[in-house]
């Protein structure tokens, strides 16, 4: 099995490049959820917990922001247990949103879908809960410190912040752990050799994977009180912050 070093990038993506991105994920529309439960190892166990951290009760009608909603996996996991709140989904790829317009075609009054950049995003005291899964790694550093800022003054007091997301290992010996860990589990659930090549490429092209005590520390920077990973395997984990 061949072994990928984790890349790290400090390069400022321009709009062109942010679209890029898009672009190579409308291009997986056709199987993104399923790829998705095929190529997370623990899916079940991270979209559980994700959601299980909300601290609101079930029946309060929240307000959600879902930050890179993509086909809107994690708000629908949201969704079935908090069936009275609000949506809002942003993402760069139009045809992933359209896809979540079509998952969510009998709800519409609770969902809303915007074409948004991340560092587009211009909300304050607007949501109890903002949510992200496997999006923001695609920032550098200087625009993910941008973003938690943002996402900040986006929540109510009170509010928390769910990111689903990937982990840069500290170590290259590591980082060749973290890669085989995967491979394995990819061609153990039997994926296609060419969409295991797929997800290489994007993973080495458009992945800008940071360290864990960076990611904490600029949560809290950004003005979070309550800030930590709660769960990780390998190179994926939930953060939660609390405003």
């Amino acid at each position: 099995i061949a072994i990928l070093p984790n890349i790290q990038t400090s390069i400022t993506w321009s709009e062109e490049e942010a679209m890029a991105v898009g672009h190579a994920f409308d291009e997986s529309v056709a199987y993104y959820d399923r790829w998705m439960k095929t190529a997370l190892p623990r899916y079940d166990e991270l979209f559980g917990i994700a959601v299980d951290l909300i601290p609101f009760d079930v029946d309060k009608t929240m307000h959600v922001l879902d930050l890179g909603a993509g086909t809107g996996l994690f708000s629908y996991h949201l969704w079935q247990k908090y069936s009275l709140a609000t949506f809002t989904l942003y993402d760069i790829a139009p045809k992933m949103l359209d896809v979540a317009r079509l998952r969510f075609k009998d709800h519409l009054d609770q969902f809303q879908f915007e074409h948004v950049d991340h560092r587009d995003v211009k909300v304050v005291d607007s949501f109890d809960v903002v949510i992200s899964s496997l999006s923001i790694h695609h920032l550098n550093e200087q625009d993910k410190r941008g973003l938690f800022i943002t996402i900040f003054k986006a929540l109510h007091q009170g509010g928390v912040f769910i990111n689903v997301d990937q982990i840069k290992a500290p170590t290259q010996k590591l980082s060749e752990l973290y890669w085989s860990h995967w491979l394995v589990h990819l061609r153990e659930q039997g994926a296609a050799e060419e969409q295991v090549q797929a997800s290489i490429r994007r993973r080495v092209e458009y992945d800008q994977d940071d360290l864990l005590v960076d990611q904490l520390r600029w949560l809290c920077e950004a003005g979070f009180e309550h800030v930590d990973l709660i769960y990780k395997h390998y190179f994926m984990g939930v953060f939660y912050a609390q405003k």
